[in-house]
């Protein structure tokens, strides 16, 4: 399983933008998948979780983003995140991340930057 994520760039504070990661691989891998999820990364800070979402549809969200971010899923071969009212603070490389009973997958990240 392959996680490509796109859709990071430079938007000032208030604005929006609109992550995507695509999933490859074996159709069973993909199949089996039953979580996925958003992870960000600041400049010298660990990686936190953001968002995540299961094969239920049920979604869970950081504190820091709730109401502004959403998530949501086509199938397990494509994870979305939407992201409004970005803050300075949500500046950092952005990961996807999807699980099966195989194991964690990650993509390579996709930078947001947000600027006053």
């Amino acid at each position: 399983v392959q996680l490509q994520a796109s859709g990071g760039g430079l938007v000032q504070a208030g604005g929006s933008l609109r992550l995507s990661c695509v999933v490859s691989g074996s159709i069973f891998g993909i199949g089996a998948i039953n979580f996925m999820g958003w992870y960000r990364q600041a400049p010298g800070q660990q990686r936190e979780l953001v968002a995540t979402i299961n094969s239920a549809d049920q979604t869970t969200y950081a504190e820091s983003v709730q109401g502004r971010f959403t998530v949501s899923r086509d199938n397990a071969k494509l994870i979305v995140l939407q992201m409004n009212s970005l803050k300075l603070e949500d500046t950092g490389v952005y990961y996807c991340t999807a699980a099966n009973y195989q194991g964690n997958y990650w993509g390579r990240g996709t930078l947001v930057t947000v600027s006053s």
